[in-house]
Order: C-alpha cells, then structure tokens, then sequence
C-alpha cells in the first residue's frame, strides 16, 4: 500500500478548508487508505481531526460525491465507490487532432451530386423519399496520406447556405462548421467495427477485408432540424480509444 498522505488544513491558504479538505480525502483514497466500499470517518470524526465545522465536512463531501468518488447514504455513512466502467468515456484522440488542424490534414472531394433520397435517407435527413438530396464523398489526408473516408447526405435547399459551404470545404477546421454562413447546433455519434469493402480500401490505401471503425453522424442545426448525415470509415488501425478510470494516484498540492 502507498504512503499515505498526511496533511492539516492550512488556515492561512487562499484556498477554501471544504477544498482542503476534499483533496486530502482524494488523496487518501488515491493512495489506498480507503478502498472501494470503505466508509470514510464520520462527520464528527472528520471534525476533530481537522478542527472544521460540520458544514465543511459536508462540502468536502458533497465535492467528492460530484467527482464521483464516493456515495453518501443517509444514516449510513460515506462509502468509496467501486471501479464503474460504466462511467467511462472514451475519447478519438486521432481524429480530434485532426480536425483541430494540427496534424497537416486535408480534405479531397471526391464526389458531389444530387440524388433521390431512399427511405433511410429520407428517415435520417426527415425529408420525404425521392425528395432531393445532396450526396458527398470525401478523403481526409494526412501529410498526403489517405486516413479517413467520409460519406455524407445533405438536405437539398438552396437557400440553405451550409449545401454550399460544404461543397467548399477543403480543410478539417470547417467540415463540421458549415463553412462561415451557417452554424450546428448539436451532433450525435455512433462507433461500430465494420471491414473495408474493396473501394474503401483501395482509396484508403489499404486492404479489403480490413478491420476498420465506422462513425456514423447525424448533426442539426439551430432549429434542431437533420442537417447532414454520413459516416466515417477509418482503418482499425489508424484510430485510437483511450480513457482512464478510477482514481489515479496523488500528491496533494501545496495550497
């Protein structure tokens, strides 16, 4: 078990005794001192040890059960919580860099044109099927590497500026901005493994068959009404999950 941390609270601190108090805890559950499913010392334990008052104690608490480090049970006590990998969140760190501009990416049109929509298409966009839609493909290339395949289905109206403004994008910054005329409003992401079919993986420069991941989108603009739908198809291994989970061990700071 790791040392663990001692430390009283520092009255002359610009810092605020709760906020003290909630690090020296966290920093005593980092270390080990108390494990998933122990009871942290009660209020007035808390009180003695740290000569606070008993509405510092509970703000300290209430910091930590916001972090999600601990629950609280009335009449029972306060108790760490497990590991919970339903909290996790992942994030694309690959492609979050990318279309921050930082990698030397660009974006190639490879196709744009008008088409009937489908009834999935017309489901997706909320338009009627046969009505008219605008269907982009594009490749994301980085350092003039092919990376990222997107397929997209647009809404067709003239008077909506982002059409346009799509049609012109060629770097990442302003693939989801749609362009300077218009703005989104929310998105909405889903992940799922897929292989490369044979045109994907020849513009991908890579192999059918492939493992790749598939990121559907569908965004919305400021009325909440569809404004694009499409997918990314990107080689399994050209993206990255990453996360942590539970506590990571700490030093608590100087305050």
């Amino acid at each position: 078990m790791a040392e663990e941390p001692t430390r009283s609270i520092d009255r002359s601190s610009y810092v605020p005794a709760y906020a003290q108090l909630a690090q020296i805890l966290r920093a005593q559950i980092a270390a080990g001192r108390f494990r998933p499913g122990d009871r942290l010392p009660s209020e007035s334990q808390l009180c003695r040890q740290y000569g606070v008052s008993p509405m510092t104690v509970r703000r300290a608490v209430n910091l930590l059960v916001d972090q999600g480090l601990v629950t609280a049970e009335q009449g029972r006590g306060t108790f760490v919580r497990p590991l919970d990998l339903e909290t996790a969140s992942f994030n694309l760190d690959n492609l979050q860099r990318l279309f921050r501009g930082r990698e030397h990416a660009s974006v190639r049109l490879l196709e744009a044109r008008i088409v009937s929509a489908t009834e999935r298409i017309g489901r997706m966009l909320g338009i009627r099927p046969n009505e008219r839609a605008v269907f982009i493909r594009r490749l994301i290339l980085q350092e003039e590497k092919p990376i990222v395949l997107h397929r997209e289905y647009l809404i067709y109206d003239p008077t909506r500026p982002i059409v346009e403004a799509e049609l012109e994008v060629t770097a990442l910054h302003g693939l989801f901005s749609g362009g300077s005329s218009s703005t989104l409003k929310r998105g909405e992401l889903a992940i799922e493994a897929t292989v490369l079919t044979d045109e994907e993986a020849n513009l991908l420069e890579s192999r059918a068959g492939a493992p790749a991941f598939r990121l559907e989108h569908i965004f919305y603009d400021l009325r909440d009404r569809p404004v694009s739908w499409g997918w990314f198809i990107c080689p399994g291994d050209r993206l990255r999950f990453t996360t942590a989970v539970g506590i990571r061990g700490e030093r608590i700071s100087q305050v």
